[in-house]
């Protein structure tokens, strides 16, 4: 039987999400609710079968919905899916999971008190060209990892309820957690509110076990558009940028060659290493749509998705301590144990 879900907010993310929704042949786009009548206008006119509203608690409390896809401002993500999960609804919250670390897990304990499905969009958990550079991690192929380098930066958009931390760096958290299977020990973060009240540039510095550390560079006031990721292995190196139409993964067969015997740092003589340069086949698949049928897989077989609200709240806690670092100007030591 189809899925039948609903779609909540059809601003800037709402429409691609709607798009992959109605798309899925095992997925029913019952509605589509937004304040905003003049939008929900255009949702009836590309989309006639599915009945638009204003009232949230229509959806809500309507018995044949499975699942409810919340893309609102990130402000409104806790008590719309706190009261879509009570209601017996799988949710599906775009990225960031909410604004507060505690409603971030407050969220994961009504998911499991109600036995509902909360998944977060971290679209690039989706990515081919992510999926093909874990795959090579977990391969052992780079070796060890020494640390991961990102830059996220383009001019705007500015948002009203978070700063660039919460809007951008999301992303790259998402993929480095993602791709070391693990959460960091500290972060320690630096940034500057230039226009508004939100930090518009921000660097953000991470230390996770064995000694691997990870730098985001996120900005909304930069006059390139920039999407780099750096992945430095003991044996490879790999340069990821999601701009390339095609070359989107670059694995360098470089490195440093170090003599087993050193006697003191100052006699060491460090060689260099140049190989070949390679380009692993990355599918042309829209993430998306990958997303949607994860989620739509996770109503069906109640199985853990892959950006799961855990996760999800894992990456609202890395962003909450680095805007806190930022602020105060000190690092920020998780408490692992408490999760």
């Amino acid at each position: 039987m189809d899925k039948r879900v609903a779609l909540v907010g059809y601003g800037y993310w709402g429409p691609n999400l709607l798009r992959n929704l109605f798309d899925n042949s095992g997925c029913e786009v019952v509605y589509c609710c937004d304040k905003d009548q003049n939008k929900l206008k255009a949702v009836k006119k590309r989309y006639p079968s599915i009945e638009v509203t204003t009232d949230f608690d229509q959806v809500v409390k309507d018995s044949t919905i499975h699942g409810i896809v919340l893309a609102t401002p990130t402000i409104t993500h806790f008590p719309l899916a706190k009261k879509a999960a009570e209601h017996g609804k799988d949710v599906l919250i775009e990225k960031p999971m909410t604004l507060d670390c505690s409603h971030a897990w407050q969220l994961v304990k009504v998911a499991r008190k109600h036995k509902r499905i909360l998944m977060v969009d971290h679209t690039f958990l989706f990515n081919d060209a992510v999926t093909r550079i874990k795959e090579i991690i977990d391969g052992k192929e780079l070796g060890d990892i020494l640390y991961i380098d990102s830059v996220r930066v383009n001019l705007g958009l500015f948002q009203k309820d978070s700063n660039v931390i919460f809007d951008l760096a999301t992303h790259d958290f998402s993929i480095i957690n993602y791709l070391l299977g693990a959460h960091p020990k500290s972060v320690y973060a630096h940034g500057r509110v230039h226009f508004g009240q939100h930090e518009d540039v921000a660097y953000v510095f991470a230390e996770y076990l064995k000694n691997i550390s990870a730098s985001v560079h996120i900005s909304w006031l930069s006059p390139a558009k920039i999407r780099r990721m750096l992945i430095v292995g003991t044996k490879k190196m790999i340069v990821y940028d999601d701009i390339e139409p095609t070359e989107k993964v670059r694995i360098y067969d470089k490195g440093v060659i170090i003599p087993k015997k050193l006697r003191e740092l100052e006699d060491a003589k460090i060689g260099y290493r140049t190989g070949d340069v390679w380009l692993p086949k990355v599918n042309v698949v829209e993430p998306l749509s990958l997303l949607v049928q994860d989620f739509l897989n996770a109503i069906e077989t109640r199985k853990e998705p892959k950006s799961s609200g855990t996760f999800g709240a894992q990456i609202v806690e890395i962003l909450e301590s680095a805007t806190k670092s930022a602020r105060t100007g000190r690092k920020v030591v998780f408490d692992h144990a408490r999760r």
